[in-house]
């Protein structure tokens, strides 16, 4: 039986993500308003969610939890973090995941 699956409709589901300058951490931690993750759906419609720090933003991380209706298709989703700093924009490399039917 296949284990962590996402499906349709989950809720709560958290993305994790972590922001790299080539294979250095950035320090995300001076970022306050544009601190986003952006899920494009199979159908290529896009969403884009407010991150909050995974700790004090030293460390790079951000997460998203799920809400009703970010995982209403079925299918690849891509998913990509951005984050503004004092520093500069940075983006995550782009991932992808799936979404899984329900019986």
């Amino acid at each position: 039986m296949a284990k962590d699956e996402i499906h349709q409709g989950d809720i709560g589901t958290k993305f994790l993500v972590t922001i790299y300058d080539g294979s250095t951490i950035v320090d995300i931690s001076s970022a306050s308003s544009t601190k986003q993750i952006v899920f494009k759906k199979p159908s290529s419609n896009k969403l884009t969610k407010s991150a909050t720090f995974s700790s004090d933003g030293t460390d790079g991380k951000m997460y998203y939890n799920t809400i009703v209706d970010d995982l209403d298709e079925i299918g690849t989703y891509e998913i990509q973090g951005k984050v503004v700093v004092t520093d500069g924009t940075f983006y995550t490399d782009i991932q992808t995941f799936k979404v899984h039917r329900n019986l």
